[in-house]
């Protein structure tokens, strides 16, 4: 059975049909004012995307045409961010409307006093130690306030926000529906022994082969006999792709959120032969990777990489030929992004070759697990046929956290929630759009950082964990990949970004997302 948030519970005598009829009259019109059903909403999420990996947003070499039709046939936003530089903090936010200096979750915590909880073997024998730390009991979710609004609400991919049979397990946190990955740690192979459905632990049809098991030392590199082992019977993506087709399908006459939070393209690296064959005509003669450092060895790491995007995009087609299919598609409101940015060259990955924070600097301390552009401005699209004008672009600065008052303000959500965030619903139907005065992260992992934006103004704090206070002081308008320090040209905005910081960062509840410098003991 579901928790009751008895602090956030509404409805009273007043149905969730009724709030929903009168959201959909206020706020979901086509053209010629005649009111529409309450939309189904999909939100999808990469795992690790850069913004510069999509055809839309500038990529050359993978493919991506479904993924670029769904923005011409939307909105593409050019200045969103994700919650956090890496995963479960930034679905955190995502989820909860909340930024890093007032979240629970504020780093990846893996929730290790059970034990040793990356020894994969040990963890795919025994349940207990696998999963995240658990978001409490109490947390409202953006799942909790649709499912009170009346919708079915799965989700299918990645969670990492609690662990199997704890209170942070999905079905405990507003979801009917769960299928994929509970523990991020697990995530790192694509071919698994097994995954969850509900509280269920489902085996797989795949041998256990340890991630960072690497080539023998006695295989020929360039001979794909030796890769063989590390391509198997149950790929993960496909079987996820399988659950969230099959959701659609049995709620197609109740609306429903779909939160799919796909694995693709974060590490190991992994992909179906036919796709990475198709790249290896595209890229030509590779290095292979030897494998290590808790990754698969590959022999074509290039051409992987950009089929394991290729196939996320081919899925993102197939999702929206079911909802089509099914009559769906104008009554469904698509939102897809990434988690954060792309990760830096580990584990095969070549973010350079493949220029994949488009026009910011990336690489190791500049991507995923920083705080600068390529680490958390990440690609946004948002399609809703008749709804959302097409082939449209915004420049309006929005973080996760505005997603669950954005759904809010949809769906008619009648209770206040507390949250850092603002809705961009009138970004999306084109109306008059209240702006962020600023966006405010805080990351204890890497260092320690902290992080704001004001208009064209990016400031970062790196090293915190260092006692250093200094603050790098960034014009985006005219150094979008931050490589000039103006700090000291600017004393007055330093003095305002300074004051912020203070302000927005809270003690975290976690001790090892203490950050002493700023006076958390």
């Amino acid at each position: 059975m579901l928790k009751t948030n008895n602090k956030n519970k509404i409805i009273g005598r007043i149905s969730p049909w009724l709030w929903l009829f009168l959201s959909v009259i206020c706020l979901c019109c086509t053209q010629n004012n005649t009111p529409v059903a309450a939309p189904n909403i999909i939100y999808l999420l990469a795992d690790d995307l850069g913004y510069g990996e999509l055809g839309i947003y500038g990529q050359r070499i993978i493919k991506t045409p479904n993924i670029d039709a769904l923005a011409r046939a939307g909105m593409r936003f050019t200045q969103h961010y994700s919650g956090a530089p890496v995963c479960a903090p930034s679905r955190y936010m995502l989820l909860t409307g909340l930024h890093a200096g007032h979240a629970y979750i504020r780093g990846n915590d893996e929730w290790d006093e059970r034990g040793d909880v990356w020894d994969y073997a040990a963890v795919v024998a025994d349940a207990t130690l696998e999963g995240q730390r658990p978001i409490p009991a109490e947390t409202f979710t953006l799942a909790e306030m649709l499912h009170e609004t009346g919708y079915a609400t799965g989700i299918v991919g990645k969670w990492g926000l609690g662990a199997p049979g704890t209170f942070g397990d999905p079905n405990h946190q507003g979801f009917d529906y769960f299928f994929g990955y509970n523990c991020q740690r697990q995530a790192h192979n694509l071919y698994p022994k097994h995954l969850w459905e509900n509280q269920n632990k489902i085996g797989l049809n795949n041998e256990l082969i340890l991630p960072g098991t690497i080539l023998d030392s006695l295989a020929d590199p360039n001979n794909s006999n030796a890769y063989l082992a590390f391509e198997q019977m149950d790929y993960a993506p496909a079987m996820i792709q399988e659950k969230a087709l099959a959701f659609i399908e049995e709620h197609q006459k109740t609306p429903f959120f779909l939160y799919y939070a796909s694995p693709l393209p974060h590490l190991p690296l992994q992909a179906p032969s036919s796709y990475v064959a198709k790249y290896r005509e595209i890229i030509g003669p590779e290095v292979p990777y030897p494998g290590g450092k808790g990754y698969f060895p590959n022999q074509y790491p290039r051409a992987t990489y950009a089929a394991m995007i290729n196939y996320l995009d081919d899925q993102v087609g197939e999702l929206i030929a079911k909802l089509k299919e099914l009559g769906l598609y104008e009554n469904t409101l698509i939102i897809f992004t990434s988690d954060n940015g792309p990760t830096y060259d580990v584990g095969g990955v070549d973010p350079y070759y493949f220029q994949s924070a488009g026009p910011f600097k990336t690489g190791r301390g500049w991507g995923k697990g920083d705080t600068h552009e390529a680490g958390i401005r990440v690609p946004m699209i948002a399609a809703w046929e008749g709804k959302i004008k097409a082939n449209s672009i915004s420049d309006h600065i929005s973080a996760f956290w505005d997603v669950m008052p954005t759904l809010a303000s949809l769906v008619g959500f009648p209770k206040k929630i507390e949250t850092d965030g603002i809705s961009f619903l009138p970004e999306l139907i084109t109306a008059p759009q209240k702006k962020h005065p600023y966006l405010y992260w805080e990351f204890p992992e890497y260092g320690g950082q902290q992080a704001v934006r004001i208009d064209h103004w990016k400031a970062i704090r790196h090293r915190l964990h260092e006692d250093n206070l200094n603050i790098k002081l960034y014009d985006l308008k005219t150094d979008p990949r931050e490589e000039r320090d103006v700090s000291s040209e600017n004393p007055d905005i330093i003095k305002e970004i300074t004051a912020i910081m203070s302000k927005e960062h809270t003690p975290s509840q976690i001790a090892r997302f203490h950050i002493p410098v700023l006076g958390d003991k």
